[in-house]
């Protein structure tokens, strides 16, 4: 059945377009909407396998927020926590992640607000009028649906639970999800098994819309992990983590693969990391842009003969991220003027010299990548022995102090172009960097890094099929000419020209 797929920047489809997209259970809709069974009171994702309901019983949401504003209850087959979201470049969405991660579980709305760059009252109307619901009803519904994702995924004893998925206590939980599920929590255990990985790690299942260029994916961060913090082997990406703030059990490790046969990854953390479960799910869901919308971005990139080649050779395109927007800003500078290889042995030094340990259950994980204050508290003639020019040291610190100082931290709802100039604020860091670290820290689909040599050369070699042992390349300029009708996912573009072909790339 050919269904048009929706502008992702429009709500929610029209009726007829939702419920052809249910009867075929097309998977390009899944997180775009939800329906909701007015016989049942029950709400889906589209591709839930159930029967059909007929079009006049059916209610369609475009959020879970609104369908259980609306009295439904999410289903317990398709699991509407599970669906990947339907993610829009707009100062709402921007707002509603920060909700999701778990904004307003140890903080207010006035903090939040501030944090955005509104009013209280001027963020209460913005989510109004996108979501059709308060700020607190969508984190009651993130909450909820979290909470019942740990009850089926994990065997977290009820208090641990109620905690992970932001409730102030074990009695609010029960009340709360009684309320709106008309179902006791421990009901819904009994419907999952609860799994154990690693070291008795807490084992999550994340969604996305498929298809996913997994080996592409890992190929890329496995090319740039930083040794002694992150490793790609046996097909899992692994990697300490700190969240929060300065405590010891902020401090871990998780790994991530694909599961096979399913759309999903699969998400083992360390054990004591349960109470920043909605935090670091965030955090993977950016870093593996499980959020993306191939079929929308490739659509649109096909419009390009060179690009189309290169997508028709490897569907499902992605643009790693990172796990923390510190340590990719760091590794970006180090990679400045050097391979990727020379890049990733001075960020291993620097590991080593300034970072922490950590007990993982991997042995190339041993370290935790140095936090801001302590590179900034340093020297040019502590860090340039490392193996970088003084000039290039003396970068690092100036980014370590503007990161302590709030200075990575985009206000939601700021443009690329804002979010660039405040990047280049740093003595070091040019429009190179600054866009590459947009692009894959900051998560702006349409930042690209025209300044990059092995970007330059991959463009030229894919217009002109060129020997790739050729020293042709295109100006930084030709290639922003070039890069004009990709817009609004230059990045994506860049990732394909980045993947086609095998030369030495100057991207760190």
């Amino acid at each position: 059945m050919d269904i048009a797929y929706p502008n992702p920047e429009e709500a929610l489809p029209n009726r007829e377009i939702c419920y052809r997209a249910l009867l075929a259970r097309d998977t390009r809709f899944d997180g775009v909407f939800f329906t909701g069974v007015k016989t049942t009171g029950i709400y889906c994702r589209p591709v839930c396998r159930v029967k059909t309901p007929r079009a006049s019983s059916c209610t369609f949401f475009p959020n879970a927020a609104t369908a259980e504003a609306a009295g439904f209850r999410p289903c317990l087959r398709c699991r509407p926590e599970l669906a990947p979201y339907a993610l829009q470049q707009n100062l709402a969405y921007a707002v509603w992640q920060r909700i999701a991660a778990g904004a307003l579980n140890h903080g207010d709305l006035e903090s939040l607000s501030r944090e955005v760059g509104l009013s209280s009252r001027q963020l209460r109307r913005v989510l109004q009028e996108h979501f059709g619901v308060s700020p607190v009803e969508l984190a009651q519904t993130q909450r909820l649906l979290f909470a019942k994702k740990l009850l089926q995924e994990t065997r977290l004893p009820m208090t641990e639970l109620a905690y992970a998925a932001g409730f102030g206590s074990l009695r609010r939980f029960n009340a709360l999800f009684a309320e709106r599920y008309g179902l006791a929590p421990s009901s819904v255990r009994r419907e999952g098994k609860g799994e154990g990985g690693e070291d008795d790690a807490l084992v999550l299942r994340l969604a996305y819309r498929p298809p996913y260029n997994w080996n592409s994916v890992l190929a890329y961060l496995g090319g740039r992990a930083i040794p002694g913090v992150e490793s790609v082997r046996d097909g899992a990406y692994r990697r300490s983590v700190r969240l929060g703030n300065n405590a010891d059990d902020n401090a871990g490790w998780l790994q991530v693969r694909q599961i096979a046969g399913r759309e999903q990854l699969e998400l083992e953390v360390a054990p004591h990391l349960a109470p920043h479960l909605m935090l670091l799910l965030a955090h993977i869901r950016t870093q593996f842009d499980l959020d993306a919308n191939p079929e929308v971005i490739e659509a649109h990139l096909c419009q390009d003969p060179m690009l189309a080649k290169h997508i028709a050779a490897a569907p499902g395109l992605r643009v790693p991220g990172c796990f923390d927007t510190f340590e990719l800003a760091v590794r970006a500078v180090l990679g400045q003027q050097v391979s990727v290889a020379g890049a990733s042995t001075v960020a291993g030094r620097l590991v080593r010299r300034f970072g922490e340990t950590v007990a993982t259950p991997f042995e190339q994980v041993t370290h935790l990548f140095p936090r801001a204050a302590t590179l900034a508290a340093a020297t040019v003639d502590d860090i340039a022995p490392l193996g970088m020019p003084g000039k290039r040291a003396q970068t690092i610190i100036g980014l370590a102090r503007f990161a302590s100082e709030g200075g990575l931290d985009i206000k939601p709802g700021a443009s690329l172009q804002q979010a660039v100039q405040q990047l280049r604020q740093v003595p070091g860091i040019g429009e190179w960097t600054a866009q590459y670290v947009a692009l894959r820290a900051l998560r702006f689909p349409d930042a690209f890094p025209a300044g990059d040599l092995g970007l330059q050369k991959a463009a030229a070699l894919s217009e002109a099929q060129a020997d790739p042992a050729s020293s042709a390349r295109l100006s930084e300029k030709q290639l922003l000419a070039r890069a004009a009708g990709w817009s609004p996912w230059r990045g994506y573009a860049a990732l394909l020209l980045w993947n086609s072909h095998h030369v030495e790339k100057e991207t760190p």
